[in-house]
Order: structure tokens, then sequence, then C-alpha cells
């Protein structure tokens, strides 16, 4: 049979898609090897998924970490099921507590919900792993306890937020080790963390929310002022959901309820299936255009109305916002012109990883885990190497917003783990693009690169990105043709080209073959694709 992809790279690549019967792609190549290790062992892409994860927060602090968010879809050989790990707001929190600031805080402990990477790894394991639980783990432990080489990527963002972070003593002892962020290629050691990983494995995951480790989180939380309690954490768990979808000519894009902004994904692409993108050169200002059209009144919709589901359906219904008329109105009213649309305003980050894994049975996973901002909140648990996220900045101030900060809410998530299938439910696609306010966006443009056009995982990450901001201004990636730019600006669109590649985010990418599977990783990360 032959494949569905065209095997030619019409852009400058640094990085071979990889073909095999099991497959993992990562971004970073200690946690890539950490899933195949598994894989190897005799464990399942669930398995190796997980073993990838902790490792990532030992090699890759400034994304994630075991204070981190977790989501996850994971197709298990006959259907395909959605994981929210995302934590709740403290019991404490009101809008009153937050009528001293101007917006909502990044730092410190009013910008900390409940973390779920742990109760993810957990509750993945016990529903779909098969080795035993501490040994996920492995991986993760030897390199923080004898050492990691810092990747290359990773180095840079560390050492911007040794001064984003300096007045956290905590955060200075455990991640500045002899007063400074460590350089590329230096070996970097946790052996706190060691520990906290070990407590973890151990417990499976007991000690993070009702034991030691919980106890130590709550006793600094009161100590500096925050309000997560012993109840908060106890209280805390994960959901297990019917991930939404839509139709996209030949395939369906599947995505997970809110609050994540998966929502916006589908949205634009039930815009765009009422368009002739498809048929629009690839690359071309046309192509970009009705793109960029569709996803500024998805990612206005999701401003608006995405939030913690229990909150969200007070305010609209999700099946009002992928009405099919709708958007096929919203298609219709798609110019040749651009929309003028006002700013937003949700904050946005850059820092999350993504990961994707296959195995030969049929198990695929999409699964992605951030801290939000950087390192998160700044707040790091002493003596445990735990860094806190900061996922309660993804609330808002404004009253009577579905999304407005208050007590045990799930805030608005930018993390999404993407997944294809065809129309029959078989599946086709594990992937996503980690980076905050790029992920929707990137998702529209994966699917349209690799279904409308035919380009292998590989060839659709190497392609150069468009970016819609918050504000609706227009970021193209250095590579896009200038006459495009210049072409999209005479539409009305505003527009930069951008080199710095951090905004344009990094894709993780599986797909089924007949036989196995290809994966493409990206270039604008440090990892790889690897398989056997």
């Amino acid at each position: 049979m032959a494949t569905p992809f065209r095997w030619d790279f019409p852009y400058p690549s640094k990085r071979a898609p990889v073909i095999a019967r099991n497959v993992v792609a990562t971004s970073q190549p200690l946690a890539s090897q950490a899933g195949i290790r598994m894989l190897q062992d005799g464990g399942n892409a669930i398995d190796a998924i997980l073993a990838a994860a902790i490792t990532l927060t030992v090699v890759e602090p400034c994304n994630n970490g075991i204070g981190s968010d977790a989501f996850a879809q994971i197709f298990d050989g006959e259907r395909l099921h959605g994981y929210t790990g995302s934590g709740r707001s403290p019991s404490a929190w009101s809008p009153e507590r937050f009528e001293q600031y101007d917006e909502m805080p990044r730092l410190g402990w009013d910008s900390v919900t409940v973390p779920g990477a742990v109760q993810t790894w957990v509750d993945l394991h016990e529903r779909f792993g098969v080795t035993p639980f501490d040994t996920l783990f492995e991986s993760a432990i030897e390199y923080a306890e004898r050492g990691f080489h810092v990747g290359h990527k990773t180095a840079p963002l560390w050492q911007r937020s040794a001064e984003t972070y300096k007045e956290f003593e905590p955060f200075q002892k455990h991640f500045c080790v002899g007063g400074r962020a460590p350089d590329a290629g230096e070996l970097y050691v946790r052996p706190e963390l060691a520990d906290t990983l070990r407590d973890i494995a151990e417990t499976r995951g007991e000690s993070f929310y009702r034991g030691a480790l919980a106890r130590r989180i709550v006793d600094q939380s009161s100590a500096e002022g925050g309000c997560i309690s012993l109840d908060d954490l106890d209280e805390h768990r994960g959901i297990w959901q019917v991930p939404l979808s839509v139709n996209y000519r030949d395939v369906r894009l599947h995505e997970l309820p809110p609050s994540g902004q998966g929502l916006a994904a589908l949205i634009a692409l039930g815009i765009l299936k009422y368009t002739d993108v498809a048929a629009k050169t690839p690359d071309s200002a046309d192509w970009m255009h009705l793109q960029i059209e569709a996803m500024k009144i998805a990612i206005r919709a999701a401003f608006d109305h995405i939030a913690d589901i229990d909150v969200m359906g007070q305010f609209i219904s999700i099946d009002d916002l992928l009405d099919e008329r709708s958007l096929r109105q919203a298609a219709a009213a798609i110019r040749t012109k651009a929309a003028d649309l006002p700013p937003l305003e949700l904050p946005v980050s850059n820092d999350t990883v993504y990961l994707a894994a296959a195995d030969a049975s049929g198990i695929m996973v999409s699964y992605i885990q951030s801290n939000y901002m950087g390192f998160g909140s700044g707040i790091v648990i002493d003596g445990t190497g735990i860094a806190m996220q900061n996922r309660g900045a993804g609330f808002v101030l404004t009253k009577n917003h579905p999304n407005q900060v208050g007590g045990r809410k799930r805030p608005f998530h930018t993390i999404i783990p993407g997944f294809v299938t065809a129309h029959d439910g078989s599946p086709l696609a594990a992937f996503g693009v980690m980076g905050g306010h790029m992920q929707h966006q990137g998702h529209v443009q994966m699917v349209s690169r690799m279904y409308d056009h035919h380009q292998n995982p590989q060839a659709a990450s190497d392609a150069p990105r468009w970016h819609v901001t918050e504000d609706f201004d227009v970021v193209l990636e250095q590579g896009v043709d200038p006459r495009v730019a210049s072409e999209l600006h005479e539409r009305g669109h505003s527009v930069s080209i951008e080199a710095e590649e951090h905004r344009f985010g990094g894709a993780q990418l599986i797909c089924r073959l007949d036989d196995g599977y290809c994966a493409g990783s990206d270039h604008r990360k440090e990892g790889c694709s690897l398989g056997f």
C-alpha cells in the first residue's frame, strides 16, 4: 500500500523522518531515549510516553517539571480517550483577593494552581501501563542524580530565567548552583529532585498529594503568603473525557474539551473546510490569508469564551461554537482583505513540552506537559527541586468573564495534545505544536500541510510558520517569501518577519502508515524522533 505522504523535502531541514514500528518523538534526545528504552524493555507506548515525560522534568526544566500540568489523548488500539490533568485554583482564592492587582500575577504563590502532572502519570499508567510504575522513573532519577548535559537550546532559556527569578531564593539554590545558570554542554546535577522522584515513584504519587511532599508544599505556601491547602492537594483529580472533534476534508481532528484552547483549532478548521484553502498553493499569500482569517475568528472566540468547562457552560455551549451553520457563515464572511478585530486580554506563553509515542500493538499517545511560563511561578519547594507552575496566570480579572479568577476553578490553558483519525475512527496521527499561543495555530497548519497537501510529518514541521499574535498582528517566520509578506500587508494585515524561532513553537508528530509509523521532530527544539 502506498504511503499517504510525499517524500520530497521542499524546506531546509535539519532532521530526517523516522519510520519504524515503534517510535517516540520528544523535544529532548535524552527523553526520547528514555521512551525508546521502555519500549525495548517490553513496555507499551503509554510506558514510553510517561518515562519520557518524567525524564523531561529533569533535563528540560525551563519548560516543565513535577509541578506542571499535563494533558493527553490516547488511542488504545480500539478507541480514543482524552485526559485533562490540570489542577484547580486554591479554594481560598476569590476575586476580592486579586483586587490588589491590575492583571493576573505571573510570579509567586498567587499564580500557582494545584499541579496535575504527577496524578496524570499515575492515572495513565494505572489504566494503560504494563511495566511497574517505578521503572518509569529510572532514567529521570539517573540524570538527576548523576547529572545531564544541558542542551544548546535549553541553556539560553535557563540563563534568562536566572534574572527573572533572582528574588526567589529556593529557585536560585536549586537552578543556579554556584550563583549562575549552566552553559550549554555543562553537566548539571539535581540530587534533591532525584530524592523527590524516588518518593513519588515509591508512593505512586501519594506523597505529592497527601503525604510528605504535600506537607512541604503547604508549609512553604503558608510561610510565604500562599493559599494552597492540604485539602486542595488531596482533592485534586484528573478528568477522563471524550475528545471534541470536527471533520476536515477526509480526516477528523480531535481536541480536548475546555479549559484548553484546542476548541479554537476545531473552530478554525471548521471554518476552513468551507473555503477553497486546500486548492491554494502551500506557503502562498492566498493560502496563509484564509488560514489567518479563520484563526482570528477562532482566537477571538477562545479568548471570549473558553474557561473551566463547569463554568463555561453557564455562558455558552460548545455546540454553539461548533455549529455548522455558524462556521459556514464565518467562512463566507472571509474577504480578500484582513478583518479588523479588537485586542485581547488573556496572557500567552511559549514554554511547554510536547511528546508523542506509538507502538507495534497500535497504541498511539499524544501528550503535553507544561509549567506555562518558563520555569513557572518562581516558587521552588525548598529541598525538593519541585518548581511550581504558574497556570493561575491564565485567569482574567474581568468581572463576570467565564474565566474570571476564583476558587476551585481550572484556568484557561494553552496546552493541547492533538489527534487525527479517519472518519471511521481509525488513528492517523498523534501530534502537537508546543508553544503557548502558537499551539492551536500550529495544529491548523500541520493538519492542512499533511492532509491537504500530503507533506510528510518532517516536511510539515520544517516549513516556515505564520503566527497571529494576541493583538491580531501577523508574524511570519524567517523563510517565508518576502513577496508573500508584502502581499499580506497589502491585504490589510499588520505583518512582520521574525528570526526568533521560539515564537513559532516546536512540533512533534507521529503518523500511522500501513505497517508502522513515520515520526517528525522539530528543528526549532533540540529533540529528536527515535524508533525501532
